[in-house]
């Protein structure tokens, strides 16, 4: 889930919708509501499935999460910053020279 809504918070929302909305109209709104939530969620798949099918292959076990942009930089930041790519620097020791104390 999306949102993280406890029993308290839908609880006020559904007071507030029953108060701004109308009991009256609660109903048709609610249902208008899940298809547009309907909508929504088969729009966003058939976006996921474009986007695999216009990636080509190598990419056919794409997560919905992958496709998040955070989650993505993240991984190619973290595969870029591996240590095990970058070459090994020899450590300076640092020596002080007490004559120029």
């Amino acid at each position: 889930m999306f949102f993280d809504f406890g029993a308290g918070e839908l609880v006020g929302l559904a007071i507030l919708a029953m108060i701004l909305i109308g009991p009256e109209r609660l109903p048709n709104f609610a249902v208008d509501a899940a298809k547009f939530v309907k909508r929504v969620r088969e729009m966003a798949s058939k976006a996921t499935e474009e986007l695999k099918e216009n990636l080509g292959p190598g990419f056919e076990d794409l997560k919905p999460t992958d496709l998040n942009p955070k989650t993505f930089i993240k991984k190619q930041l973290s595969s870029a910053l591996d240590d095990d790519d970058l070459p090994s620097t020899p450590k300076r020791t640092s020596t002080i020279d007490p004559d120029l104390l």
